[in-house]
């Protein structure tokens, strides 16, 4: 993957359940994380004791970071009834030059700042919620 434009790596949410992605609201800077838990299986006749692991045996999970501003009435709506709700809902994560990671995630943390003389910020956090997908470019 070549060099991409950080403000081309979309995070959507189906805003309706039915479907209907819109992009979620003003955010300046996006993280995605992939994480695999480990199921360590070395036993006394391990190799030079080196530890062993079960493959594909770990609980795989993946996390969703945001900040930026709200740019209307309905998308700062939209997180915090979410979060309020605790709904999980289909989200899709497009990443320029690779693909689309798509699949249930809820809001599990949101945020709200400001200093005197700048506008009020959130941040919000998500937790996978199933299986996910990826489609390539």
């Amino acid at each position: 993957m070549v060099a991409q434009k950080g403000k081309d790596l979309l995070l959507k949410v189906d805003d309706d359940g039915v479907g209907s992605f819109v992009t979620m609201a003003g955010l300046r800077a996006k993280s995605l994380s992939f994480n695999a838990g480990t199921v360590d299986i070395t036993h006394t006749e391990s190799v030079g004791q080196w530890r062993e692991l079960l493959a594909g045996a770990g609980i795989k999970s993946a996390r969703i970071t945001g900040s930026g501003v709200f740019k209307d009435a309905a998308s700062d709506e939209r997180a915090r009834q979410l979060f309020f709700d605790g709904i999980i809902r289909d989200w899709q994560i497009i990443v320029p030059g690779f693909g689309t990671i798509s699949g249930a995630f809820q809001i599990t943390a949101l945020e709200f700042s400001g200093n005197h003389d700048n506008e009020v910020s959130f941040e919000l956090g998500l937790e996978s919620a199933g299986a996910l997908s990826f489609t390539p470019v």
